[in-house]
């Protein structure tokens, strides 16, 4: 077996399955579960249709590099949202099973190991696939941890020299998980500089990037970095997804792109790796890519959620803000995270993850410690019944 396996921690919803083993929830409340990031809203009617309209395309193989159709609607779509000459369809973009398959896949592809002691940087609390896959690549994870003190998503001066020597890949996620923090501009330009300088890969990780609260203010993106900054594409890759902005989590859909030395490497893994899209999905993609009214809407239930339920959580945990984008709370409660998910389980039958379980212990500390995740997926309802229980409770 790869003893690199051997190396992967239990992933934090397990924990938090073992963490509740003994718990015997308040049976006088229903249920309520804040814990997971799979999005609740509908499906659009449209996505759906089409999906039934393309099942014929069961019938036929489909390629790796996908159809001109979904690469032209990922094209079409990336320049409107982000301003940006439009990707070329045949070198700088793939469609991916969802940015999870993505994510991991790119450290197989990018990790050289003929090299000593390979880096991959990683936020820290993290998205989980980043360490698995700098593991199963052969690669060390390093860990900058996010705390909110910091107005940086990720502060890579603080990255010693001697570890950026050795750094191949760099995991970033903007909007975050879990704290919904957004990189600006000026953050963009330190990790291209040293992109530039020690000659590592970015990872954009932008499946958030569609949830935000502000009509006029959408999320400064990867790419839109690199155009605003007079930069072309070069070691820059971004996964984006349909999961969260067209609330199909179960499509597993999404694309990467960006340098197409990359995506040309990339393509030629994935071919060996047999992950191509089924050839209906796709067409179901092309139609969530090319309308933007459901992700307007989507957008409104999550800003009525919000700004709803964070007053209601304010009058017990004061420190408790609108994050800048994405669908999680990042709460600090004053109390042990685990303790705190113990006794909002046990006693009010809501279930939300402790902080330190998307977390590693680094530089001394677990950033995660103290708060835990909140992800307002749920409907309204839920979402207030959660608050109201948790306002009388403390």
């Amino acid at each position: 077996m790869n003893e690199n396996l051997n190396l992967l921690q239990p992933y934090p919803f397990q924990r938090l399955r073992d963490l509740f083993a003994q718990i015997n929830p308040n049976a006088q409340y229903t249920p309520v579960n804040l814990s997971i990031g799979e999005p609740k809203h509908q499906t659009p009617s449209i996505i759906q249709q089409s999906l039934i309209a393309h099942i014929d395309g069961l019938a036929s193989y489909p390629t790796t590099l996908g159809s001109a159709a979904l690469r032209q609607a990922i094209s079409d779509w990336a320049s409107r949202r982000y301003d940006i000459p439009a990707l070329d369809i045949d070198k700088e973009i793939i469609p991916v099973n969802g940015s999870r398959e993505g994510l991991f896949a790119l450290a197989q592809t990018v990790i050289d190991t003929n090299k000593p002691n390979p880096i991959i940087i990683s936020p820290n609390p993290f998205y989980q696939i980043y360490e698995g896959a700098a593991l199963l690549a052969g690669a060390q994870p390093y860990f900058i941890n996010t705390l909110p003190e910091t107005q940086h998503a990720m502060d890579f001066s603080t990255v010693p020299s001697a570890v950026l020597n050795r750094t191949q890949l760099a995991y970033v996620c903007s909007p975050g998980n879990p704290s919904g923090k957004v990189m600006s501009l000026a953050d963009w330009a330190q990790l291209f500089a040293l992109s530039d300088t020690y000659g590592f890969v970015i990872a954009a990780d932008e499946c958030y990037s569609e949830i935000y609260f502000n009509e006029a203010k959408p999320p400064l993106g990867a790419l839109e970095a690199a155009h605003k900054l007079g930069r072309d594409y070069t070691r820059l890759v971004v996964f984006s997804s349909l999961s969260k902005r067209s609330n199909v989590p179960g499509m597993r859909s999404g694309f990467v792109a960006g340098d197409s030395a990359i995506i040309t490497k990339f393509l030629l893994y994935r071919t060996y790796h047999g992950c191509a899209m089924s050839p209906a999905i796709q067409a179901a993609s092309v139609t969530a890519w090319n309308d933007e009214a459901h992700v307007v809407e989507n957008r409104r239930l999550y800003n009525e959620k919000f700004n709803t339920v964070v007053p209601m959580l304010k009058t017990v945990w004061p420190t408790v803000e609108l994050p800048d984008a994405a669908f999680y709370l990042w709460l600090q409660t004053g109390e042990d995270d685990q303790a705190a998910a113990i006794k909002l389980k046990r006693d009010l039958n809501i279930t939300v993850l402790p902080g330190s379980f998307l977390a590693r212990e680094a530089h001394g500390i677990n950033p995660g410690k103290g708060f835990i995740r909140m992800a307002l997926v749920a409907n309204l309802d839920e979402c207030v019944e959660a608050a109201q229980r948790i306002q009388q409770f403390y």
